[in-house]
């Protein structure tokens, strides 16, 4: 890369996220990225890519603009640098949408404005903005902290049970904590979903819960849309993913470990005019299942940001670190919405968990059977196994990572 298009990606955070943001720099620019965060994770451990400081409570205000503000003086404090922000949490892309004016006076970066991030991010207005574009999404009912503590919901759940449970405010719950506490819940009946209600709000959950319909079927019928709007508005990419396996751990449940491509143009199209319409900018990551009782994909929600697992679409060949280093730091002008597509020629699988726990666990389908010829021809790829950043220590700590999933899986697993 040339002088004159030097920059250092800064990237916030330390999870696989990070990693396959990380890893997308290196392989298009040759560039060692630097990572801020609270904590090291194990994805970003004994790494020769991604340079990891931490920094206590860097997650949290006024600790991360504070030490923002220092870093701009005091470290990347060249005139002629460019220093690009990327956001890998929940946490972090609401502290860029919410310091979006300050930050932008000295770093790069692709963020919505703050108030344009609340009404998405949080599931009840999130819900509310799809009613008004018009976009499906699952029969929902929204319970509050006061419902509860009432002894009774003001109303009858207006679907039968099994019913899906969720926090409407993902970056509070990551500070709840309590007995039997999952990222999300499938609730079987009337007990187990008072219970749950009364303790989360107990161990002081305060925004609201999300109960929904549960939309039957199996892991296979999700599907994952990853987009990049530029500064201008352009969506530069939209790519399909279709989840074939996701994590049981009740921590983690819902999150994918086994991704293949896919397309649909009905999708592309209609995600793409509601970007544009709402003004939204930067990464977009989409939660979709197929409801086969009315062959409607519904929308579960948008994370603001790419999602953990969405190096699928940098495996794939359309690398993420590219679109946004085209957008804020070269200023490449658009041309074209690239569109991933299911069986394109260097189309690859993404695992991140192990062969075995893929075929013993995933539901035989169409896109299993070619994900497994995917698998025999080679075509295939994880987030964080890299051979050009190999080390005995990094090989070790995530081959026993992976090795993990086996006792999740024999634990946890569940057919739906």
């Amino acid at each position: 890369m040339s002088e004159a298009t030097k920059f250092t990606p800064i990237l916030l955070g330390s999870d696989m996220n990070v990693y396959g943001m990380a890893r997308g720099f290196y392989e298009a620019y040759g560039i060692k990225s630097i990572a801020y965060a609270s904590d090291q994770l194990a994805p970003t451990r004994y790494s020769k890519i991604v340079e990891v400081r931490l920094v206590h409570d860097f997650h949290d205000d006024p600790v991360f603009i504070e030490t923002m503000r220092k870093l701009q003086k005091e470290v990347f404090n060249d005139p002629e640098g460019k220093y690009l922000l990327v956001a890998c949490g929940d946490g972090y892309a609401e502290l860029l949408a919410k310091h979006k004016e300050e930050l932008s006076e000295h770093f790069l970066f692709a963020a919505n404005d703050y108030d344009l991030f609340k009404k998405l991010s949080n599931k009840v207005s999130f819900y509310e903005t799809c009613e008004e574009y018009q976009l499906p999404y699952p029969k929902t009912m929204i319970i509050t902290k006061d419902m509860v503590q009432d002894g009774k919901l003001d109303r009858a759940l207006p679907f039968d049970f099994p019913v899906a449970l969720k926090p409407a405010n993902s970056v509070e719950w990551l500070d709840i904590h309590f007995e039997g506490r999952k990222k999300a819940f499938i609730i079987d009946n009337l007990t187990e979903f008072n219970v749950i209600l009364n303790r989360l709000y107990e161990a002081g959950y305060t925004s609201e819960m999300i109960a929904q319909d549960f939309i039957p079927g199996d892991d296979s019928n999700m599907r994952v849309l990853n987009a990049y709007v530029d500064q201008n508005g352009n969506v530069r990419f939209m790519f399909l993913g279709h989840p074939l396996l996701e994590d049981p751990t009740p921590a983690s449940v819902g999150n994918y470990v086994v991704i293949v491509s896919d397309e649909d143009e009905g999708i592309y199209q209609t995600i793409k005019a509601f970007l544009q319409k709402i003004n939204y900018r930067g990464f977009a990551n989409f939660d979709l299942k197929y409801d086969t009782r009315d062959g409607i994909f519904k929308l579960f929600e948008i994370n603001l940001r790419q999602g953990r697992s969405s190096f699928f679409v940098t495996l794939n060949g359309f690398n993420l670190a590219t679109f946004v280093a085209e957008d804020r730091v070269f200023n490449t002008p658009f041309e074209a919405t690239r569109y991933g597509r299911k069986k394109a020629a260097n189309a690859k699988v993404w695992l991140g968990v192990p062969k075995k726990i893929f075929e013993e666990y995933a539901v035989d389908s169409p896109d299993k059977r070619y994900a497994e010829e995917l698998l025999a021809k080679g075509r295939w790829g994880t987030t964080v196994f890299y051979d050009k950043d190999r080390s005995l220590q990094r090989w070790v700590l995530m081959k026993y990572m992976f090795y993990n999933y086996y006792k999740r899986f024999k634990t946890y697993f569940s057919v739906k």
